[in-house]
């Protein structure tokens, strides 16, 4: 059987009857937009990796139980899961570091794609470089509601209905929030004098 081909809805059947190659591909299918959504909610890569199993961890345990019943939505779900993880872990208390995360163009994590990209000399290239990382740690400075909805919506890539589930309000309120979320960095942008480029 080649697990490639299959939907998640049948890697999970599939995972359920004992295949571990088909949790794999779930796994590789999805790690890098957990991974990311994850590390920017969090701003530390130790940190991130030990909630990204954890998440894993959940998932599985839930699926072998047999109580996993999110019809054909098993990233949200499991986005929902991370999400979760992070604020309980922001609710304990502990304090987390603020470090720049990098932007890993060989994972397919392309962030900012609204910033300008085209073939550019070293040195601009190293200019967007810095802008970039300079924009993600303007987003720290945004309501959490905010922040959250551009996190998922550029990091984690979901759709507005995702994020509209995810957070449990309605699809007008997650539009509502990238957009004050959009507004608001764009003042934070120019406050600090990052040129975004033409």
């Amino acid at each position: 059987m080649n697990v490639c081909t299959l939907s998640d809805k049948e890697l999970i059947t599939v995972f359920c009857n004992g295949s571990a190659a088909a949790f794999e591909e779930l796994l590789n299918r999805h790690k890098v937009r957990v991974y990311s959504y994850i590390l920017m909610m969090v701003k530390n890569r130790d940190l991130a990796e030990d909630i990204f199993q954890e998440t894993f961890i959940k998932v599985i345990n839930t699926l072998k139980s047999g109580r996993y019943n999110e019809e054909g939505k098993f990233l949200p779900w499991v986005m929902r899961i991370a999400h979760n993880i992070v604020i309980d872990h922001y609710r304990r208390g502990k304090k987390i570091s603020y470090v720049r995360s990098r932007v890993h163009e060989e994972e397919g994590v392309d962030v900012f794609s609204f910033l300008k990209h085209s073939d550019t000399s070293p040195e601009e290239r190293l200019i967007q470089l810095q802008t970039n990382q300079r924009v993600q740690q303007l987003i720290r400075y945004l309501p959490q509601d905010q922040k959250d909805v551009l996190i998922m919506r550029a990091y984690a890539g979901l759709s507005f209905q995702e994020i509209a589930e995810q957070t449990n309000v309605s699809i007008n309120t997650a539009l509502g929030r990238m957009r004050y979320a959009l507004i608001n960095l764009r003042k934070l942008i120019r406050r600090h004098g990052i040129q975004l480029g033409d």
